[in-house]
């Protein structure tokens, strides 16, 4: 009898001790996989050779974003379809990633390609930027910005400084 006392004692401990070894066991996977992103982004995109290039706009009175392509040295390195719900999120002040991708030093020429629709007409726009790449780290961003003295929409890309 007291055997099966003790194993119903034993029992009833296991699940709450499983459940807290599950616990954390899952937070110690959690964690590991971050630092593997951490480390895989490093290794794939090191510093030196990094671009990272990301969207930006304002309110959108004028304009209403449908896609854009991003070229370097004439070549299609990123496009992105934008959705009701992606651009609502850029008006409310979000920043989105378009591309993270290694460059070499050098001269380079950032072309990107806005389509869209405004209140009066469709847009296709492009800005172009030439930048020379160090060795540091290259971010830029794809602004688009209403422009009330002109009624319609700005396109630019501006430099981040590191």
């Amino acid at each position: 009898m007291t055997l099966l006392i003790c194993s119903v004692q034993a029992f009833a401990q296991t699940p709450a001790k499983s459940a807290e070894q599950v616990e954390s066991l899952k937070e110690s996977v959690l964690t590991l996989n971050r630092d593997l992103l951490i480390l895989e982004e490093e290794l794939l995109y090191p510093a030196s050779s990094q671009v990272a290039v990301y969207v930006s706009m304002d309110l959108g009175a004028y304009f209403a974003l449908d896609a854009i392509k991003l070229e370097i040295d004439n070549k299609l390195v990123a496009s992105e379809l934008y959705t009701d719900k992606q651009t609502k999120a850029l008006f409310r002040g979000g920043v989105q990633r378009l591309y993270i991708g290694n460059l070499k030093s050098g001269e380079h020429e950032i072309s990107a390609f806005f389509t869209g629709r405004g209140p009066q007409q469709d847009y296709k726009r492009a800005a172009k930027l030439v930048i020379n790449k160090g060795q540091e780290p290259l971010v830029l961003e794809l602004r688009i910005v209403d422009s009330t003295a002109q009624l319609q929409p700005v396109f630019d890309i501006k430099q981040w400084q590191m």
